[in-house]
């Protein structure tokens, strides 16, 4: 006998929808679904679109884009250039510190 899905009611924008939902994943369901119905929340408010479909897809292109510049970002990330900044923060330090030492 197959187990029974644990699901979880969430509500966006006036709605209550049932998720399929895990417990370990609970928190990070709550988190999206509150971002969500903020978006979207935002957009109705806004007036320049009416019904729920399209307060939905503008959302979700909001979203996305959203998504797309962080990856875009996280791709631009100079790892190498960090790795040479700590290296000479850390020299600067030890020289800091060597010259305290030999006051003391």
């Amino acid at each position: 006998m197959a187990a029974k899905k644990k699901t979880l009611d969430v509500n966006i924008v006036g709605r209550t929808y049932k998720v399929a939902c895990e417990d370990d994943e609970r928190e990070a369901l709550l988190a999206a679904v509150e971002y969500l119905d903020r978006k979207m929340a935002d957009i109705k408010k806004s007036g320049k679109v009416a019904s729920a479909e399209r307060i939905a897809v503008m959302a979700a292109l909001n979203i996305t884009h959203e998504l797309l510049s962080c990856r875009a970002e996280a791709r631009s990330f100079d790892i190498d250039s960090l790795k040479r900044r700590i290296t000479s923060m850390k020299a600067t330090l030890d020289e800091a510190l060597a010259a305290h030492t030999r006051l003391l």
